[in-house]
């Protein structure tokens, strides 16, 4: 994927709370109450508001999707923390088939994906679907279908886990940025 192509992605993306109201009342609601819920800690956001290399985010997600309202709002809340340098915006997976089919994971359409790129929109790497601790709870519950209805309970713990499992993410391709020697003799440290 070349610059040019996400450049364009990003920018036809939603801020968070656009993309939110994309959705149904419902599908609102669910949003809503999982992003009320999420809460960095000052350690959490201190790290994040030292960042000090820009990073577009690209979150391929779908309003409809239970794991997504389960993971995006985490996403949404460490790119509130410092908005200066990470700018997050949301495609849909089905109106952005293409970019769908650059991410796929495991042979599939999977959502939520995250594309990660550095201010000039060059790729540092893609996430998703699920962090290891989503992965780690799905597996020992062993119930109902493999995405979780959209508003279901997610249990403390597992929403701090899967939130700093996303902050770790981020962070990596913050410090990718940082120690990149195109973007070090850019800006001249």
């Amino acid at each position: 994927m070349d610059a040019t192509y996400l450049q364009s992605k990003h920018q036809a993306g939603l801020p968070y709370d656009q993309y939110v109201a994309t959705g149904n009342p419902d599908q609102q609601a669910n949003w809503k109450k999982f992003h009320d819920q999420v809460q960095l800690t000052d350690a959490q956001r201190a790290l994040v508001g030292s960042f000090v290399r820009k990073i577009n985010i690209i979150g391929l997600s779908g309003i409809w999707c239970g794991d997504c309202v389960q993971q995006c709002p985490l996403v949404a809340r460490i790119a509130q923390a410092n908005p200066d340098k990470i700018d997050l915006r949301f495609v849909d997976r089905d109106a952005h088939a293409d970019l769908q089919k650059e991410l796929r994971i495991c042979g599939g359409n999977r959502v939520p994906v995250f594309a990660f790129c550095a201010e000039d929109y060059e790729l540092v790497g893609w996430y998703g679907d699920r962090t290891l601790s989503r992965y780690r709870a799905i597996a020992a519950r062993q119930l109902g279908p493999s995405c979780p209805m959209p508003g279901a309970a997610v249990p403390a713990s597992e929403v701090a886990a899967t939130l700093q499992e996303w902050l770790d993410e981020i962070e990596r391709a913050h410090l990718l940025l940082r120690l990149s020697a195109r973007l070090r003799q850019k800006h001249a440290d």
